[in-house]
C-alpha cells in the first residue's frame, strides 16, 4: 500500500531547497537580528538587503567613492574662442553676397558634419557623414537659388536626405545591427546642417542680416561667457559627472541678451527691446544645447563607452548649440524684429 504523502509534501517543503543559503541568512537577520548584526551582511551585488549601495559605491552619486570629473581651464578658455570664433565668423559672412554666404556656411556645416559624427560614433560614420554633407549642399543651393526666400525648399531637402539615410543604413553590410542608433545620428547631424542653412534664407528677408548680428552675437556672447565663467569659477556644479557650472550658463545668457538690445539700438532697422528679446530666445537654446551634450557624453562615460576624440568631444557643444540656435534665432526674428 503507498504511502500517504505528508502536508509537507502537499505543499512543498519550507524553506524551499531552491532559495539559496545567502538569502536565507537576509531574510532571517532581517526578521530577528538586531541592526548591529546586519550591518554587515551584503547581497551578492555588494548591496544591503534594504537595497542600499554600499558607502563609497561607484554608482552612489555624490559620495566620496565616486571621483568628480575636473574642470579644465585651459581648455574651458579655449572652447569659450572656438564657440565666438564660430559666431563671428557667420555675422561677417552674413554681410557678404548671399552666394558668399553660403560658401561659408557651408563650411561651418562640414565641421558640424565632421564633429558630429566622430563624437557620435554612428554604427556607419560613413553613411552618416554622406548624407549630412549631401544636405548641406542641397540646402545651401535651395536657400541660395530659390526665387522667394522661404523654409519649404530646405523641407523638401531634409525629407529626401533622410530617406536617403534609410536606404544607405538599411543597405550596409552589417543590415539592420544598430540601425536605429545609425538613424538617430544621421537625423541629428541633417537637422544640424539644415539649420544653418536657414541662416541663408534669413539673410535674404528684408533687414535679415541685421537680426542675423543680433541673434548670433547673443549666441556667440552667451557660449563665450558660460565657458569663460567655466574656467574662472565653475560653480556651483549643475551635476557631479558635469564639469561645468550654474553660474556661467545664466550669465552667459543674460549677457547675450543684453547684447542683442544694445546692437538692436544702434543697427539700422531694429529696436532694442525686440532685438533683447529675440537675443534672449536665441542665447538661450545655445547655451541649454551646449549644456545638453555634456549630459550625454557624461551618460555614455558612465554606460562603459570609450570617450569620443578629445578634439571633437570638446567643440561638438558650442558648434551644436550655434546650429540649433540658428533655426530659433529665424523664428525669434521673424516674430519679433522683421
Amino acid at each position: 500500500m503507498p504511502a500517504t504523502p505528508s502536508p509537507a509534501e502537499d505543499f512543498g517543503a519550507w524553506p524551499p531547497a531552491a532559495e539559496p543559503a545567502s538569502r536565507r541568512r537576509n531574510r532571517r537577520g532581517r526578521a530577528g537580528a538586531s541592526p548591529d548584526e546586519t550591518a554587515g551582511i551584503t547581497h551578492a551585488d555588494g548591496n544591503h538587503p534594504d537595497g542600499d549601495p554600499r558607502p563609497g559605491d561607484p554608482e552612489d552619486d555624490g559620495e566620496p567613492g565616486a571621483p568628480l570629473p575636473k574642470v579644465r581651464r585651459l581648455v574651458s578658455v579655449g572652447v569659450a574662442a572656438f564657440a565666438a570664433l564660430v559666431a563671428i565668423a557667420l555675422i561677417v559672412g552674413a554681410q557678404t553676397r548671399h552666394e558668399s554666404y553660403a560658401v561659408v556656411v557651408f563650411g561651418v556645416q562640414a565641421l558640424f558634419v565632421a564633429v558630429w559624427t566622430i563624437a557620435s560614433r554612428p554604427p556607419a560614420p560613413r553613411v552618416v557623414g554622406a548624407v549630412g554633407i549631401a544636405v548641406a549642399i542641397g540646402t545651401d543651393a535651395a536657400a541660395v537659388l530659390t526665387h522667394e526666400a522661404s523654409l519649404a525648399p530646405l523641407a523638401y531637402v531634409t525629407a529626401g536626405g533622410f530617406i536617403i539615410g534609410v536606404v544607405g543604413q538599411l543597405t550596409r553590410p552589417a543590415g539592420r545591427q544598430r540601425v536605429t542608433e545609425s538613424l538617430g545620428s544621421s537625423l541629428i547631424v541633417t537637422l544640424g546642417v539644415v539649420s544653418f542653412a536657414s541662416l541663408v534664407v534669413l539673410g535674404r528677408i528684408p533687414h535679415g542680416t541685421q537680426a542675423i548680428v543680433a541673434c548670433l552675437a547673443a549666441a556667440g556672447l552667451a557660449l563665450f561667457i558660460a565657458r569663460f565663467t567655466d574656467a574662472v569659477v565653475p560653480l556651483p556644479r549643475i551635476a557631479p559627472q558635469v564639469p561645468r557650472g550654474g553660474a556661467g550658463v545664466v550669465l552667459g545668457a543674460m549677457m547675450g541678451t543684453a547684447a542683442a538690445g544694445a546692437i538692436g539700438h544702434y543697427l539700422a532697422g531694429l529696436s532694442p527691446l525686440p532685438s533683447a528679446l529675440a537675443g534672449l530666445a536665441t542665447a538661450i537654446v545655445a547655451v541649454m544645447v551646449d549644456l545638453s551634450v555634456g549630459y550625454a557624453e557624461a551618460s555614455r562615460i558612465i554606460d562603459g563607452d570609450e570617450p569620443a576624440l578629445w578634439l571633437a568631444r570638446h567643440i561638438q557643444g558650442p558648434i551644436g548649440a550655434i546650429a540649433f540656435a540658428a533655426p530659433a534665432a529665424y523664428v525669434a526674428s521673424t516674430l519679433l524684429i522683421l
